[in-house]
């Protein structure tokens, strides 16, 4: 498998979490205005139903940042970036992948785990009365998600060193049309 299959294919995953992201989107925009109308119109308040509230945002963040690492929406100092060829941007971007962007993502993959296993063998729940069972599902979305951003960042490597190769110059210069 090439180089640019293989970037084609990672990139495909992190497009997959970028959509399962819109649909949580769309989700938490039901559960928030059934809890706005429950709460102003019926006086009837769910714990439950905020805290969902906040894991569907929780999970629609951490999914969101692989999307983002795909689409080069990541945060970065665009002052001299910009500045550069296509070349020496894949450099850029393969060298801050490699020496940044993977050992933190293994890093919290790897204590995460330890985090979702604890949280799994004290069957960790809400505090609050009414709120949500399986603690450790929420938890748990930690190591999956900086899994998945891990899996991103090596679809980034892949699309700098096809970068450097000289495979993607027709995006720089469409880049500069506008």
């Amino acid at each position: 498998m090439s180089l640019l299959k293989l970037e084609r294919l990672i990139n495909g995953f992190s497009d997959l979490l970028g959509r399962i992201a819109g649909v949580l989107l769309v989700i938490l925009l039901f559960n928030v205005f059934y809890d706005v109308i429950m709460r102003y119109m019926f006086n009837d308040v769910s714990i439950g139903m905020q805290e969902l509230e906040w894991h569907l945002y929780s999970t629609i963040f951490l999914l969101g940042v692989s999307y983002s690492i795909r689409h080069d929406g990541h945060v970065r100092v665009d002052l001299i970036y910009e500045r550069l060829g296509v070349k020496k941007q894949g450099w850029v971007d393969l060298i801050g992948s490699i020496i940044f962007l993977l050992p933190f993502t293994l890093l919290v993959f790897y204590y995460g785990l330890n985090f979702v296993a604890e949280s799994w063998d004290m069957s960790e729940q809400s505090g609050d009365p009414g709120g949500l069972l399986y603690r450790w599902a929420i938890k748990s979305m930690i190591p999956i998600a900086f899994m998945s951003m891990a899996i991103s960042g090596v679809g980034m490597i892949l699309h700098s060193i096809n970068r450097i190769r000289g495979l993607h110059q027709d995006e720089h210069q469409a880049e500069m049309q506008f």
